[in-house]
């Protein structure tokens, strides 16, 4: 505890220690530890009609809620040691990480670096267990695909999507109807793989229909609207039984399988083959909008994100370049939502809720906004820690307590490093500028009017 956290004058006997604990410091351990016994009562038994503080007395009177006051009490000494050697520990993180990003700076280098990766991805999985080989698959992996395309239209352009789910909706009933699985028929049926680029076209299709009248809106407003499109988009899949069978369902999805010459096979139920294919997508996707983010869209993005009045005063066409970014993000949503139905061989509207787009927004957030790597080290980490603490619960953890957990991960990240697991480079440097009073580090907050644009 440094010398800043505890004054001399609480050396002084109790009238000093009394005059600490009402002091600034004093009410954030106070603030810290009732935070982390409120996580404790919501975490902890439930209660129940006959015996209705259950939940209190389980939780505050039992020995458990000893771990609860000593992570309050760290959690308060780290933000202390962050308030009062801030400078200090980033000069050493600045310090630690100069080594590897010297070593990545070299193409070579950092081509090696990627097969490394590479390399692990791919052998990696064999030496799991059919679990954790599905937790990959259906998971991680999808989500990744969710992830990077969200990341597009927020951490490229800087436009809040809270809709987002509904291109993955798009593409998954996209698979169903070309396969023939929807209680309507296509004119001719078609192998899973020759669905991708309609499913594609569908989802961006439906990024161009939802931008094209709206992406005019800013900030707030511009959240707002794609809230709606998001649970539209749910409850005509629920209504419409008699096209998209409702909240029941439609199954027989058929798998993937290639028929070439004297090839034949089928993905069926395996996790393996399906991790695979979508490991190939997510290495092609990383590829473009790696490419994406050099080129001139990816620069107007950028440029959208940061001013969008300065944008349009250098002749960037807004509405163009927002309506690309929905369609373009949109992309990846559709094959995830087509790999999921086949590997499932089901698809039913229930899934497809707005607690889906938030988690995919906070799996962004999480690992870096505008960053590949942060996209998908984010969607792989946020995906597997619930998955670890199904199979060792923490602190009596429930699967109903799951966006508590997330919950308050987030906010610990937020508060000490509020870029992001991997974050870019730009993004980083928009922080550092922020917390030195030049300009803004909020990605989305378009101009100073948030209202609707010109």
């Amino acid at each position: 505890m440094s010398a800043a956290t505890v004054p001399a004058s609480a050396g002084r006997g109790p009238a000093g220690w009394w005059a600490w604990a009402r002091g600034v410091e004093g009410r954030r351990l106070v603030a810290w530890i009732l935070s982390l016994l409120v996580l404790a009562v919501m975490t902890g038994p439930s209660g129940n009609n006959g015996s209705p503080t259950t939940g209190f007395t389980g939780s505050l009177l039992h020995p458990r809620v000893l771990v609860f006051v000593a992570l309050g009490v760290a959690g308060w000494a780290l933000s202390a040691l962050r308030r009062s050697q801030g400078e200090r520990l980033r000069r050493l993180n600045r310090s630690i990480l100069a080594l590897p990003q010297r070593a990545v700076a070299d193409r070579r280098n950092r081509l090696l670096v990627y097969l490394v990766v590479l390399g692990v991805a791919i052998a990696y999985p064999l030496t799991l267990s059919g679990f954790w080989q599905q937790v990959l698959v259906d998971q991680i992996g999808i989500f990744v695909l969710l992830a990077m395309g969200l990341n597009v239209v927020v951490g490229y352009a800087g436009l809040l999507d809270l809709g987002y789910i509904a291109f993955y909706a798009i593409g998954a009933y996209s698979g169903a109807y070309w396969t023939g699985s929807l209680p309507v028929h296509p004119p001719f049926h078609l192998n899973p793989f020759w669905v991708i680029p309609l499913a594609i076209a569908a989802a961006m299709l439906a990024g161009l229909v939802l931008g094209a009248p709206t992406l005019r809106l800013r900030g707030d407003y511009l959240a707002i609207v794609t809230l709606g499109f998001g649970e539209i988009i749910q409850i005509a899949a629920t209504n419409l039984q008699s096209v998209t069978g409702g909240a029941e369902g439609v199954s027989g999805i058929p798998h993937f399988s290639v028929h070439v010459g004297g090839l034949h096979y089928a993905w069926k139920l395996s996790n393996l083959p399906y991790y695979y294919l979508l490991l190939a997508f997510v290495v092609i996707a990383l590829i473009a909008f790696h490419f994406l983010a050099d080129s001139r869209v990816g620069r107007a993005f950028t440029a959208i994100r940061e001013d969008e009045v300065a944008a349009e005063a250098v002749g960037i066409n807004l509405l163009k370049y927002k309506v690309m970014a929905f369609a373009i993000g949109a992309s990846t949503s559709g094959v995830a939502g087509l790999l999921s139905a086949s590997k499932i061989s089901f698809v039913s509207s229930e899934y497809f809720t707005v607690q889906l787009s938030i988690l995919v927004l906070v799996l962004v957030i999480f690992g870096g906004m505008g960053s590949l790597p942060g996209a998908v080290a984010g969607a792989a980490f946020l995906q597997w820690v619930p998955q670890i603490l199904r199979q060792h619960p923490l602190f009596g953890y429930q699967p109903q307590d799951l966006y508590i957990y997330l919950g308050a991960l987030l906010v610990v990240m937020m508060i000490f490093r509020p870029e992001g697991m991997l974050p870019s480079r730009r993004r980083r440097r928009e922080l550092a500028l922020a917390e030195r009073g030049i300009g803004t580090a909020d990605a989305m907050s378009g101009s100073s009017d948030p209202a609707v644009g010109p």
